[in-house]
Parts: C-alpha cells; structure tokens; sequence
C-alpha cells in the first residue's frame, strides 16, 4: 500500500513515515499544497494523510482539487478540532477526521478500515485457495504454514489479491511498490515474481502478455 502524507511538522513527518515503513507501506512526504498535487497528477497513491495547516496553502485546497479526479480514501490530520473544520472536511470529501494530538495505534486502524472500505474487503482476512494474508499483522500462510516475504514481496501480494480479477498493469504495480525516493531496477519486479511463486503457489499469479499481473478469481 502506497501513502502520500502533507504534514509541514517534519518531526512529526518522520515519524508517521518511520511507523508507516516498519508496517509495509510505501510512503511519499510532502510539506506542500501543490507539491502534493503534483505528486498525485503522477502516481496512484492508496491513502491520503493530509494536514490543513500547510505554509503554501489550506489542506481544503487539496482536498477540494484532489477530489475533482481521484476517490482515494482521504484522513485528514489537525490540530484544528472545531465542529464546523470537520463538517468542511466531510463535505469537501475527506473520508475521516482525526485531531491531533492522536494516538498511533488509533490512527492506523482508522487507515486499515479505510484501505478495507475501498477495496471492498468485509475483514483484515484475504484468501485465495489456500494463500491467505492478515493485513493487520502482515502474515501471510500457506497451507496454513506461515511464509516469510521480503517488504515488497508482501506489498506485492496483498495488491494482487486485494484486486483479483483484475489485470494490474507493470506501472501500477510498481507504483505501489517503490517511492519518489526508490531506484527501480528494470527487472525488479519480475523478479518479485519469481519469488512470490516460489515461496507460495506457483499458479497464483498469471503474466498478461504485454499487459500485467492478474490473481484470477476462484
């Protein structure tokens, strides 16, 4: 799972995107309104977190352009708790509202119920045959024996999974994987493949000549 954060409190910053990391995402920080518009107008982003007090401009900026082109889940995080800053926040199309200060653990069950809304999950539990994957505490099995993966091993298949049936292209794939920061070798994920059907079920996952990836649906 891929997350843009607009936070200007660097210290603040680093520690959601240390947190962040140590729990598989893949995380992009910004400190400005139209650097995170730009960021979002190139890469495919699966949550939003998103301060509203920013130097360059409102965070309801963001959240108002934003809006006009993606349905990405959006948290909005502040220090500004008045009743009406939340009904704006809600009605301009944030999906929730968490002041600051906030608990951590608090905050990533809010992220895990919004990555769960969009992709249309009922639990934390996704299942394939006998492949399945706790998105809370990042455990993967098979045949009910635990599977260790690399960050993006698992980052990997839990996007299969979490859009079986669906062809997912070489680009968005790779989005989800790797940051602005992150150097992509040409055969990385291939390779991410490969070993994904080593360590689990070598049918799993099914190239789309010239296309993608796909889980196909049991």
């Amino acid at each position: 799972m891929r997350v843009l954060i607009l936070e200007d409190d660097q210290q603040l910053a680093l520690g959601l995107i240390q947190t962040l990391q140590n729990e598989h995402y893949v995380v992009d920080h910004f400190d400005k309104v139209q650097l995170g518009l730009n960021a979002t107008s190139q890469e495919h982003y699966d949550l939003v977190l998103l301060d509203l007090g920013l130097p360059d401009a409102d965070g309801f900026s963001f959240l108002k352009a934003f809006r006009q082109h993606h349905t990405t889940p959006v948290l909005i995080l502040t220090a500004r708790d008045s009743i009406d800053d939340k009904i704006h926040g809600l009605d301009l199309g944030a999906d929730d509202y968490l002041p600051k200060p906030f608990d951590i653990n608090e905050l990533q069950a809010r992220m895990r119920a919004l990555l769960r809304r969009s992709s249309g999950q009922a639990n934390n539990t996704l299942e394939y045959g006998d492949v399945c994957i706790d998105t809370q505490s990042r455990q993967v099995s098979f045949q009910n024996n635990p599977v260790t993966l690399s960050r993006r091993e698992y980052n990997l298949l839990e996007v299969l999974m979490q859009n079986q049936g669906k062809v997912m292209s070489r680009t968005s794939l790779e989005q989800s994987l790797y940051s602005w920061q992150d150097d992509i070798e040409s055969n990385a994920l291939e390779v991410h493949i490969h070993n994904l059907r080593k360590k689990i079920y070598g049918k799993l996952i099914t190239t789309v000549r010239g296309v993608g990836y796909t889980v196909i649906t049991l």
